[in-house]
């Protein structure tokens, strides 16, 4: 009777980056011949232990550079801690750890939840990386969850019907510095979906099916806007990761030039130090240039490949993406089409990022931004301010948001001219745009209406600037009415709810003589009148609770 060694073979499924299109790692899924040898192994933990150390050698056999997912299940971690069969073959292939993502796979309900923190901590600690696979679809507690702070959280394709799940989690796993992928994307519409919850990474048939042999060539449908944009900080750059071909600050040149001639599309390698700290950047045409120049083989292709190599030029996991620009912009100018090192807490090489990667993503976010503004006032509209509520909703934090508008508009223009009320329309949004610095956010909903949502410390000096204003449009005198909800964290659902409780306010501030001001909050009832008189300050509240 043949082992389960030789009746066992590998699939290798692209996981893919949908902001790059680009294959980030593989995934290497088990295929036996015979047997039932995954239920064997999730009840014997060695047995487990022993399968993911085939798979990586199977994966060495099979020549890919690519990042690695292997599937472990979560008690075969607790059981075994270290995985001491997975770390030799790590070693024995010549990969390094942090090209290793471990994939702990359910059942967690009867796992020992200390054990298994230990043992991820042990993984972690020799340099691996973790991913909680199964999540939404499985029984992975949330507290266990939080505990293990993965670097990859994988969600089954299922759970794109519910989408304000799926953007809680991609909110979860900003606070817990990883990316989300989602597993078992088969169509376009469900890769849309997919890209608008939020999620970085993706893998299933459409991009690519299990395969015999890895490969960087998928399948990429074309790319779907987000409907939330990047923070004003920019898109961090865990978005544009690739796969950083990796070489000891030992190898020989040799050794560099056969990976970059039987890899057409790597631009370059990183020579690294043990701890995986890059020491060298070794660009492609510059490299092969030199060995192909006259005496060029002769005189370098025996010798370590680091004196060919320049400096690398790096990035921590957290920067954004305009920070990269700026390291290739203070830079070299030759070297300004060179990848970026993208290094982790520990200085450890995670990726690489491209400079087409960034200024593609980068002008695509600023035409869809330059479509959304209003031509009047180049501010954004409704969407952009509701995208930063439920942001913030989802974070927990608490906001205001107001509703600003100008009295008796009609009359402006009818009397003074469209042209007048135009100008005012500028002066107002200008006004706006200046103080939306920090944490505040502007957007014109049309005409005379415009949104501020900014933190709750900022509301007095936002609305005294605003309020303060001699306004006036073709030499007559002219007021603005200010309605602001106050929401602290869990009283409203989502920036409907907040419009609804803002609305009423709206309706109080407006019946208010002269620059008025109403403030009310979302869980009491009844308002506040901040600025105006002429009414009473009762009946206008917008209680949720209860």
């Amino acid at each position: 009777m043949r082992s389960w060694s030789e009746t066992l073979r590998f699939a290798f499924q692209p996981v893919v980056n949908l902001t790059t299109g680009s294959v980030a790692a593989v995934e290497i899924l088990a295929r036996p011949e015979a047997g039932d040898i995954l239920a064997e192994a999730r009840r014997d933990a060695e047995l487990d232990g022993r399968l993911a150390a085939f798979a990586v050698r199977c994966a060495a056999h099979r020549g890919t550079l690519l990042p690695l997912h292997v599937n472990v299940f979560a008690g075969t971690l607790a059981d075994l801690g270290g995985l001491g069969a997975l770390r030799q073959a790590v070693r024995d292939v010549g990969r390094l750890p942090w090209e290793v993502t471990v994939d702990l796979c359910p059942p967690f309900t009867h796992v020992p939840h200390r054990a298994l923190l230990e043992g991820v901590t042990a993984l972690r600690a020799d340099g691996f990386r973790v991913c909680a696979d199964g999540v939404g679809d499985g029984d992975v507690p949330m507290r266990l969850l939080t505990d293990l702070a993965p670097d990859i959280v994988k969600l089954d394709a299922s759970l794109l019907t519910r989408g304000s799940a799926v953007r809680a989690m991609r909110t979860l796993t900003e606070h817990l510095g990883a990316l989300l992928a989602v597993e078992g994307i088969e169509t376009e519409v469900q890769c849309a979906a997919t890209r608008e919850a939020g999620a970085q990474l993706a893998q299933g048939d459409l991009f690519g099916p299990p395969a015999r042999l890895p490969s960087a060539e998928v399948y990429f449908p074309p790319q779907i806007a987000r409907s939330t944009p990047p923070g004003p900080a920019g898109p961090s750059v865990r978005e544009f990761l690739r796969p950083a071909p990796l070489l000891p600050v030992t190898a020989r040149a040799g050794h560099v030039r056969a990976l970059l001639t039987g890899s057409p599309d790597v631009s370059g390698a990183l020579l690294v130090d043990p701890d995986g700290v890059p020491v060298r950047s070794v660009h492609r045409d510059r490299f092969l240039l030199s060995l192909s120049a006259r005496y060029g083989h002769a005189l370098y292709a025996d010798r370590p490949a680091v004196r060919l190599g320049d400096v690398p030029r790096t990035v921590g996991i957290d920067a954004t993406a305009w920070e990269v620009l700026d390291v290739v912009a203070g830079g070299e100018h030759s070297r300004s089409g060179e990848d970026v090192a993208v290094v982790d807490r520990r200085g450890r090489c995670v990726g690489v990022v491209r400079l087409t990667d960034l200024v593609r993503a980068l002008t695509e976010s600023r035409v869809e931004e330059a479509v959304r503004l209003n031509p009047l006032t180049r501010l954004p509209g409704s969407d952009t301010v509701a995208a930063e509520v439920d942001r913030r909703i989802a974070d927990g934090r608490a906001f205001t948001l107001s509703w600003l508008d100008v009295d008796g508009f009609k009359q402006v223009n009818d009397g003074a001219g469209f042209a007048a009320g135009d100008d005012l329309i500028r002066q107002i949004g200008h006004l706006l745009r200046r103080t939306a610095s920090g944490t505040t956010r502007v957007g014109h909903i049309g005409g005379d209406d415009f949104l501020v949502l900014t933190d709750p410390e900022a509301l007095d000096p936002l609305a005294a600037e605003i309020l303060n204003v001699p306004w006036s449009a073709g030499g007559r005198a002219v007021t603005v009415s200010l309605a602001t909800v106050l929401c602290g964290p869990g009283t409203v659902r989502d920036h409907r709810q907040a419009a609804a409780c803002l609305a009423p306010l709206k309706r109080a501030a407006k019946a208010l003589r002269g620059a008025s001001w109403v403030l009310g909050h979302a869980d009491l009832p009844g308002h506040e009148i901040r600025r105006g008189s002429g009414a009473a300050a009762a009946g206008a509240g917008c209680a949720t609770g209860g």
